[in-house]
């Protein structure tokens, strides 16, 4: 199952751009990296305008049945072990993908948050936006390393 990030923001070169990346790169099937950004004044208009983008990436270019996991700081914490039964679930039903998207500074608008098979958090801590995609980047590089019992999760 290919896994990929949706994000709101055009990342520049940077550290944080390199690792996200270099982790994608690692995914045993290349994850790739959807990026948007709205043009729209800060407010619930730019919300509705970017989650749009990210829900008409995936009626537009992301596989039929692929899955849909947003980050969202109200959801449930996620650890690395539980990540990987979740991507796990998804392939044993068989979808061909699973995309994870990272909202604007304003978060979800709730219709992609409706949409979503699931909402995942990342802890209580609020992290910069590229951070984040590094961050996201390298649990899916370790959930598909625990699924297949690889060390590096436990090093």
């Amino acid at each position: 199952m290919k896994l990929g990030i949706i994000a709101i923001g055009r990342a520049k070169q940077s550290a944080e751009t390199a690792l996200t990346e270099q982790f994608l790169e690692r995914l045993p099937h290349k994850g790739g990296l959807f990026e948007t950004e709205s043009k729209l004044p800060a407010g619930q208009k730019r919300t509705f305008d970017e989650s749009h983008r990210l829900i008409q990436f995936l009626d537009r270019q992301a596989p039929s049945g692929a899955a849909l996991i947003c980050l969202h700081p109200a959801a449930k914490d996620t650890s690395s072990e539980s990540l990987a039964q979740i991507i796990r679930q998804l392939r044993d039903e068989g979808r061909p993908a699973c995309y994870f998207a990272i909202g604007g500074a304003d978060g979800h608008h709730p219709d992609i948050l409706a949409r979503a098979d699931r909402s995942i958090a990342f802890g209580a801590a609020t992290w910069p936006h590229m951070l984040c995609r590094a961050m996201l980047a390298e649990q899916l590089y370790r959930a598909e390393m625990i699924l297949a019992g690889h060390p590096y999760h436990h090093g």
